[in-house]
């Protein structure tokens, strides 16, 4: 069975026998999900420990420069762990800030007396998140040109698989607008959320939650394999078609948007 992180907090008062119902049951279930949702990246973790050591919290800047990530990235696990309520976010200045706009400080909730909580994790291994990540450390390794053709290639195999499991009626002619539903809901199925609309005289798949979690972030190649997964399934329900990535998460964008020219 897949264990999940954990994040406890020093023994306080012990639960009666009573409290421990259904409904205590599903406030533990709710809070591991929050907690592996925000805790579920090596990365995040680590910067969590980081602002967890630091009194005056820490920048996006300052985050970037100690884990040598690009500030965007670093802002992203940031914004990640204040909408899980784990770090605050403030403007103040620091005693050494300099002239100009104040920047965003992170600091750990319960660290402003200068005293951080006594937090302790628990960090299982997430086999799904081993492969993205690995997937995505591979592909680093290769020039991006080949590295986004491996990607794409794969993508497209899958996506060809994946629509083979839906042209149950393959002698059925389907129209373009058609397929390209057929391969948003498919997509969803998968975990993207999306949907086909069309935008500016374009049709476009537009997928508001990515998968492939917080590794895309780090290694954009892997929207490749996006992209290839709707090229593979137009592919074998409709014809040839040429897809474009047009917004991305890594692009800071906060959806994927994928543009198609039959």
């Amino acid at each position: 069975m897949e264990r999940r992180p954990r994040l406890r907090e020093p023994d306080s008062e012990s639960p009666s026998p009573e409290s421990s119902s259904t409904g205590s049951r599903t406030d533990f279930a709710d809070a591991v999900t929050a907690i592996s949702a925000a805790f579920g990246d090596p990365t995040r973790r680590e910067i969590y420990l980081y602002a967890h050591t630091c009194a005056d919290g820490v920048t996006a800047t300052e985050t970037a420069e100690h884990f040598e990530l690009h500030p965007n990235v670093a802002r992203h696990h940031l914004d990640k762990l204040a909408a899980g309520g784990y770090v605050e976010v403030d403007t103040a200045r620091t005693p050494h800030a300099g002239a100009g706009r104040p920047s965003k400080r992170y600091r750990v909730v319960g660290s402003g007396s200068g005293s951080p909580p006594a937090l302790t994790f628990e960090t299982p291994l997430r086999r799904d998140d081993v492969l993205v990540t690995l997937l995505g450390r591979a592909l680093a390794m290769l020039p991006r040109e080949h590295a986004e053709r491996m990607a794409e290639d794969v993508g497209v195999e899958y996506g060809r698989v994946m629509a083979s499991s839906l042209d149950k009626n393959a002698n059925v002619e389907r129209s373009f607008r058609d397929a390209l539903h057929a391969v948003a809901e498919a997509l969803t199925a998968h975990g993207f959320a999306a949907h086909a609309e069309k935008r500016g005289g374009k049709l476009r798949i537009v997928s508001e939650h990515c998968p492939f979690g917080d590794a895309v972030i780090e290694h954009p190649v892997i929207c490749a394999v996006d992209r290839g997964m709707v090229k593979g399934m137009l592919e074998s329900l409709w014809g040839v078609t040429n897809p474009n990535t047009q917004s991305s998460l890594p692009m800071g964008d906060d959806k994927c948007v994928t543009t198609v020219i039959a």
